[in-house]
């Protein structure tokens, strides 16, 4: 069971006074990949014109470009919904960027009430990500947000 108000907490401490956006985004993706088990990438994708381009992350090298409405994470940020996907080989579209990820929780990330990024994990474990996850992580990018400007 992860702790996710200690790793709001945390994130707050890490992000004070940062007005560095990719310093805060490297180290809430850190702080993610060390608190987390069983995950093995953690990290964001922030929208730039009109498609999700490769942000600060934690785990092997990743996708650079997802266009809107493909995949987990841009199905997520196309419908501004946390998407948690127990077996990602049943998602249509998926994206594989790492064959040993097997299931993927992503969350939107917010700025002026639109979505201007996604928070996504991947684990090797299926349906490693519960409705705990989700509620954590959904508040976890909350105060993220409130401390970048992307």
């Amino acid at each position: 069971m992860t702790n996710y108000e200690a790793l709001v907490r945390q994130l707050g401490r890490l992000t004070k006074g940062v007005e560095y956006d990719i310093s805060n985004m490297a180290n809430a993706a850190a702080l993610l990949w060390m608190a987390l088990p069983d995950i093995n990438w953690s990290g964001f994708y922030i929208l730039k014109d009109g498609c999700l381009r490769l942000g600060p992350f934690a785990g092997k090298p990743a996708c650079t470009v997802i266009e809107m409405g493909s995949g987990v994470c841009g199905t997520a940020a196309a419908s501004d919904e946390t998407l948690v996907v127990p077996n990602v080989h049943e998602f249509p579209g998926h994206i594989a960027c790492d064959g040993a990820s097997n299931s993927e929780i992503v969350v939107p990330l917010h700025k002026g009430g639109k979505v201007c990024g996604v928070l996504d994990i991947d684990s090797p474990v299926f349906s490693r990500f519960t409705e705990e996850d989700r509620t954590g992580l959904e508040a976890f990018a909350k105060a993220l947000e409130e401390a970048i400007d992307i």
